[in-house]
């Protein structure tokens, strides 16, 4: 019997997933995406599937309601079902009544003008009576925080938004499985730990079964009850949150963040603990047991150590006194006064909806203030075209790597100076310069098409770097990388500050900026309320707390530790934990 066209939970299958030597190749793919799997997922459990881009996640995520191979065709080996359902048998709209689907980008699956359109349409087409549907919806939408913009068109809401939106939509099917896919790869930390305590709630109280895949390491470690760490398409260890995530050699092995704090554990010990170190502690509630016996390895008695000032010449990029009222009465931005000097690495921070992008756009001329003023270089920015700017500011996208258009490396990188009308000469030397600078030379004449995503990515910051800029400004170029591909995002814009330029990265990954940025300003509410040397307001505690940004675990446990305060030591990341350690003290667990 079915109620409102979605068939009821099967209980007969205690195991809701079981996959049996399961092999599957993309159509024109050389290598298998998935090789050989065998696993079995029970009801009600939460797991996490972590790895390197490519390891597999994805594809494992859309063979649980058919997706592969009934959408994408290739080659498929081996029998997955989904409580007692062959997935290459059913059909995947009879699947979707059990497998909820989040996808990582959420507008590949948003279609509806508005958010409670978005929520009902899945339901609509299972024919679930009216009454029912209202009372999925409005629920669904409570549960992310989405209650109160029913009629509000998903296009004007925040990336962040349309993150819950998606799984709202997921949630209202009442499914037995939810499966994720980078759910929350465009959320800010706190956002992200809301949507983590959403899932494990729902978990915990409905016995809903969850599966993410996701880079969120900490995350993962605070609510899976199982870790799936996959490469190669094969699955190289599976267990609890601690054997998995807590082996810091392994993951470093296959390319996946370790949560920080077991990062930091892992550094420690290194220096005081002879032979193989034991596993980490994930999450922060286990730190203070786990690094008790290095207690007195910590003892630091040095004098407080400098604070290394930012750097800069003269103001190359200024907001003074800058609001922004949006048509709809929604008041963006609230005063803002920032200063950006010449040869800075700053980082710009804050939650969802927080300003970043509209102050962002004013500095490109794309918005003008409601009051206040933009100046580039000491000028009004009103003064400038558009295209003059760009030979002062260039500006990375998030989704930069996916604008590329032309017939090869070479060309992309030269379209934007030709249309300038640049001389030839300078055309080629410029183009020579970017390429050079983001090490493409030897791909200058293949097809973009033909790039891995880091190489694809490179390319589209060497087009913007040919005209010359001054400054750079990232928009959260590290969403959705795997911990390799973040860093070496970060490594380009270190390099390009090495070479005089001037770089703001906009991003919510603060555990990345040690290392990098020099500065940070943190954004809530429209209005800048924090900026200062990073080292100071990624201390700043409650301030920081109050703008909703979480600093990384490190910093979080280094703040606990009585001597290191009182010794005034502020170690920024596990590395620079580890440094303060003295290998004298002989500690050990």
């Amino acid at each position: 019997m079915t109620f409102g066209g979605i068939e009821p939970r099967d209980e007969r299958h205690p195991s809701l997933v079981t996959f049996e030597q399961v092999g599957y190749a993309y159509p024109g793919g050389d290598r298998r995406a998935l090789d050989g799997l065998d696993l079995t997922i029970a009801r009600g459990a939460f797991v996490g599937i972590v790895g390197a881009t490519g390891a597999g996640k994805s594809t494992l995520c859309l063979t649980l309601n058919g997706i592969v191979p009934q959408f994408f065709g290739g080659s498929f080996f081996g029998t997955v079902t989904i409580g007692g359902h062959d997935t290459l048998e059913t059909a995947t709209s009879r699947l979707a009544a059990t497998v909820g689907m989040v996808f990582e980008d959420p507008e590949t699956q948003i279609t509806a003008t508005t958010v409670e359109g978005e929520v009902a349409f899945a339901l609509e087409n299972l024919k679930v009576p009216t009454a029912d549907m209202q009372v999925r919806v409005a629920e669904a939408l409570r549960a992310v925080g989405l209650a109160g913009l029913e009629r509000k068109h998903p296009a004007r809401l925040s990336g962040g938004q349309k993150q819950r939106l998606a799984i709202a939509s997921a949630l209202a099917l009442s499914p037995d499985l939810i499966v994720l896919d980078e759910p929350t790869s465009q959320l800010d930390p706190i956002g992200t730990s809301e949507v983590f305590a959403l899932l494990s709630h729902l978990n915990r109280e409905r016995g809903i079964t969850i599966i993410v895949a996701s880079h969120a390491s900490e995350e993962l470690a605070a609510v899976a009850s199982r870790i799936l760490l996959l490469s190669g398409g094969r699955i190289v260890r599976d267990g609890s949150p601690r054997e998995v995530l807590g082996d810091v050699a392994l993951l470093q092995r296959h390319d996946v963040r370790p949560p920080d704090i077991a990062q930091a554990f892992a550094a420690v010990a290194a220096q005081l603990v002879p032979g193989t170190p034991p596993l980490a502690p994930v999450t922060l509630a286990e730190a203070p047991l786990a690094f008790a016996p290095f207690g007195e390895a910590f003892a630091a008695t040095e004098t407080e150590q400098p604070v290394i000032l930012p750097r800069g010449g003269a103001p190359v990029l200024e907001a003074v006194g800058v609001s922004h009222v949006y048509p709809d009465g929604t008041a963006a931005l609230r005063g803002v006064d920032l200063s950006i000097r010449r040869g800075e690495f700053v980082a710009l921070g804050g939650r969802n909806g927080c300003g970043k992008s509209t102050l962002i756009r004013h500095f490109l001329h794309l918005l003008a203030p409601s009051a206040g003023t933009v100046r580039v270089d000491g000028a009004d920015v009103a003064g400038f075209k558009i295209s003059d700017l760009a030979r002062r500011i260039g500006y990375v996208s998030q989704n930069a790597h996916q604008q590329l258009f032309c017939d090869s490396v070479r060309e992309e990188v030269a379209f934007a100076l030709k249309l300038m009308k640049r001389p030839k000469g300078e055309v080629d030397a410029a183009v020579d310069y970017a390429l050079d600078a983001m090490r493409l030379v030897d791909l200058a004449d293949r097809h973009p098409a033909s790039l891995s995503r880091g190489d694809r990515l490179r390319l589209a910051i060497a087009a913007t770097l040919a005209p010359g800029p001054d400054m750079l400004i990232f928009d959260e170029p590290t969403t959705g990388q795997d911990w390799a591909g973040a860093l070496a995002i970060l490594d380009i814009c270190r390099s390009l500050n090495a070479r005089g330029k001037t770089v703001l990265l906009v991003t919510h990954h603060l555990y990345l900026l040690a290392g990098y940025a020099e500065r940070l300003v943190v954004m809530a509410q429209g209005r800048v309320v924090l900026d200062g040397p990073l080292v100071d307001v990624l201390y700043a505690g409650p301030a920081l707390e109050a703008a909703s940004l979480a600093p990384p675990q490190t910093v979080s446990f280094a703040a606990s530790v009585g001597s290191l305060a009182a010794a005034g030591r502020r170690p920024l990341s596990p590395a620079s934990l580890a440094a303060l350690v003295d290998p004298r003290s002989g500690a050990a667990p």
